[in-house]
């Protein structure tokens, strides 16, 4: 009920919002809602530029992140429709309105928020939602689940279970000793981990299945449910790695330089997460092999920080991609060689785990495409637009540092839409530059919090569950620690 409740208030309101801006004179606003595409061509204008974008703390680039917008720089004054200027230049800014009075003068920093990058309306949102997400996510879990019904087969994820039962027992009451949910979850868990996303959502659709099995009420998310959810969608990653790749690309001086907040950062969301389902559901964390876990995996990391940070930004991303590649090929081996021990039918429980995760694939159709059309509306409505600058102004108007703001998007974004929320960090790199304050905090928020919204509509979703409770509360509580604690490590480390 409560995602149903959120899900049309994202409508009414992108209804809403289009419709006064629309009166406000936008006449394309609906057009875009429904039939806009990413594609799209903006309409070109041109400006003049008076004073240095790069002494305001923006990136060199700055001309071609406007030039994605439809705004080109040209010594024409004729010809320009804008002044962008840093403020330090009145007297030349003053002589030329007077010559050319028709001219629109915007800040740096006041022009982006007139700009709104085209993004895809309903119809494309929906075609693209099956043709970029759901056929790729087909293949990918018939690979993983035909695997994994393999382990289950030869009795891997039985061994598994028994490994960390005296961990989960505590934080998972709910589970019989040696049912194959705490299998399912440490192997999701462990791809989270890894930063390996296209193996921990087929474990974590696999995982809501196990526990399905245990829900005594069908329709109404159990306790364990609710636990492993709000670890999952937390993110603990070790390394960032595609964070510092687009870095990298970016031309970064130190792409790695935010490994060690983004890592501090989410592992502090996963124990808020932990913390408040714990004591939502009044389990007692401070036991003593609660305590030895969560500190032997703090030991692990803290070991895995001090290795990456000697490295550099080359170095990192190779030993991340053999960490991690490395691991999922052994563990596809270790599956087919214990198979083969067991003497089963590896080939045939493969197909079969395979088809189970195409029924899955078509069954998490809907709820992908219903949460994907609602943030397009959202999007596409100007409504993300509206809140950024009004939390700037709030934050402006209270007399406090402001610096944060500017890399806000990203987190606002991040749990509705990962893609959204990605394409704001890439926007605040281009636009301040990957090493300034802004462009570094977007990469740590990027990597600190999930896409909360679409991970509840899609994992309940697949298993039926119409009743969430708390998770959506609970979840987002923990994403605000994930951020908060982001914004104080990125003043700590950057500012």
């Amino acid at each position: 009920m409560t995602l149903t409740r959120i899900w049309a208030a994202f409508v009414i309101i992108a209804f809403l919002v289009g419709s006064f801006r629309m009166m406000n004179g936008d006449e394309k606003i609906f057009m875009r809602m429904i039939t806009g595409k990413s594609t799209d061509k903006n309409d070109s204008t041109f400006y003049l530029s008076v004073g240095d974008p790069v002494k305001m703390g923006l990136s060199s680039t700055y001309p071609v992140f406007l030039a994605d917008y439809g705004l080109f720089q040209t010594s024409d004054p004729v010809k320009a429709s804008y002044i962008l200027t840093d403020h330090h230049s009145e007297d030349s800014l003053a002589s030329i309105t007077r010559v050319y009075p028709q001219l629109q003068v915007f800040s740096f920093i006041g022009i982006q928020q007139k700009l709104i990058r085209r993004v895809d309306g309903v119809i494309e949102t929906a075609k693209n939602a099956f043709l970029d997400i759901i056929l790729p996510l087909v293949g990918i879990l018939a690979l993983f689940m035909g695997f994994l019904a393999i382990a289950e087969r030869a009795g891997g994820v039985r061994l598994l279970s028994r490994i960390i039962w005296p961990f989960f027992s505590r934080i998972f009451p709910d589970i019989p000793k040696g049912h194959p949910a705490t299998g399912h979850m440490m192997m999701n868990f462990s791809a989270n981990l890894l930063n390996l996303d296209n193996a921990a959502t087929p474990f974590g659709l696999k995982a809501m299945e196990s526990l399905q099995e245990l829900n005594p009420n069908k329709s109404e998310a159990s306790n364990a449910q609710l636990m492993f959810l709000a670890l999952h969608a937390s993110g603990l990653t070790l390394i960032p790695v595609t964070i510092i790749a687009y870095r990298s690309g970016l031309g970064a001086a130190d792409p790695t330089d935010i490994f060690i907040p983004c890592m501090i950062a989410t592992f502090v969301a996963t124990m808020a997460a932990l913390f408040i389902v714990s004591w939502r559901q009044r389990i007692n964390l401070f036991q003593p092999v609660i305590i030895g876990w969560v500190g032997a995996i703090t030991g692990v990391i803290a070991l895995l920080v001090s290795y990456v940070i000697k490295l550099d930004a080359a170095s990192s991303q190779l030993f991340s991609s053999k960490l991690s590649n490395g691991l999922i090929l052994f563990i596809f081996v270790a599956i087919v060689v214990g198979g083969v021990y067991k003497k089963i039918d590896v080939f045939d429980a493969f197909v079969e785990g395979a088809k189970g995760g195409f029924e899955t694939a078509i069954r998490i159709i809907p709820y992908i495409v219903g949460m994907l059309v609602a943030i397009s509306l959202l999007r596409t409505s100007g409504s993300f637009d509206y809140l950024i600058n009004g939390v700037k102004y709030l934050f402006a108007a209270l007399g406090t540092d402001t610096r944060f703001v500017d890399g806000l998007p990203t987190a606002l974004i991040k749990p509705l839409s990962g893609s959204g929320a990605r394409g704001m960090m890439l926007d605040t790199m281009k636009t301040y530059g990957p090493d300034s304050f802004a462009g570094r905090l977007s990469a740590v928020l990027q990597g600190s919090s999930d896409t909360t919204f679409y991970v509840v509509a899609v994992y309940f979703g697949s298993v039926g569950v119409r009743n969430t409770r708390y998770a959506i509360g609970s979840m987002l509580l923990a994403d605000l620690v994930g951020v908060l604690t982001a914004i104080f490590l990125s003043y700590l480390f950057f500012a």
